[in-house]
């Protein structure tokens, strides 16, 4: 059985950005090399081995300004930019909620605090600093997602007679879910934001890796067994990323 993560990625393909240079730099133990990846709204990261020198790192970016420049063109004519705007209500179709999202500014504060109910989040504190809001926000999908995720997630466990040890919500930036040879299933908040067949998609496919940590020919037919429109719905994956709203920034 093999010790990584086993990811369903968020593209097909396989911090955020700084405000400068418009890149950011991901260290990742299992990169064996630099490599470059330009996201469809502009956003681009750079993934490189640990311990790699900041020189060579700049090194890497200047050789491939000249493709990222294009990349970037390219994806602004096929998804032209959307303005940055705080949400003043959110949608989450994968479970079924609107959220009303009501702003409490308070000027002596330094941070923002969030305040959830049956149908509203409440932002209070520093709600003029956007980050800060955007951080609050996060960390309530993410409060959230884990709540609502868990009984999902048992069930379809218990219906494909495939366990989990735990389970982890996160914000990840590639993927919409992974499960490692732990135990453990990883699934991205951001997955409330899409329809509930892809959020069900999802955990089915991240649990029927307790059995197979690949994607053979096996595993695809276990989730058949559960998904009979598997390929449509992994197929739609790729363009998911649309129904995420800007201000998320993940992409």
């Amino acid at each position: 059985m093999q010790s990584a993560a086993k990811q369903l990625l968020l593209f097909s393909d396989d911090d955020e950005p700084d405000a400068m240079s418009g890149f950011s730099v991901r260290e990742s133990g299992r990169a064996k090399r630099l490599s470059i990846k330009v996201f469809p709204r502009g956003r681009v990261e750079v993934v490189v081995p640990k311990r790699t020198k900041p020189a060579v790192i700049r090194e890497f970016v200047e050789a491939h300004r000249d493709w990222v420049a294009r990349a970037r063109e390219q994806f602004a004519a096929d998804h032209p930019p959307e303005p940055f705007a705080l949400p003043r209500a959110i949608h989450l179709d994968g479970i079924e909620r609107r959220f009303e999202v009501q702003y409490e500014p308070d000027a002596s504060a330094k941070t923002v605090k969030y305040r959830p109910s049956a149908e509203k989040v409440v932002l209070s504190g520093r709600t003029s600093d956007e980050k800060l809001c955007v951080e609050a926000l996060k960390r309530w999908l993410c409060s959230l997602a884990k709540s609502e995720f868990m009984p999902r997630l048992s069930a379809l466990s218990a219906l494909t007679g495939n366990s989990f040890l735990r389970m982890h919500v996160r914000g990840q930036r590639t993927c919409w879910g992974s499960h490692s040879s732990s135990g453990t299933i990883s699934l991205n908040y951001c997955l409330m934001f899409l329809d509930p067949a892809h959020l069900r998609y999802v955990m089915i496919h991240e649990l029927c890796h307790a059995k197979h940590m690949n994607h053979s020919k096996r595993f695809w037919h276990l989730v058949r067994q559960f998904e009979p429109d598997y390929r449509q719905l992994d197929e739609g994956l790729n363009s998911s990323w649309k129904k995420i709203p800007t201000w998320v920034g993940i992409y």
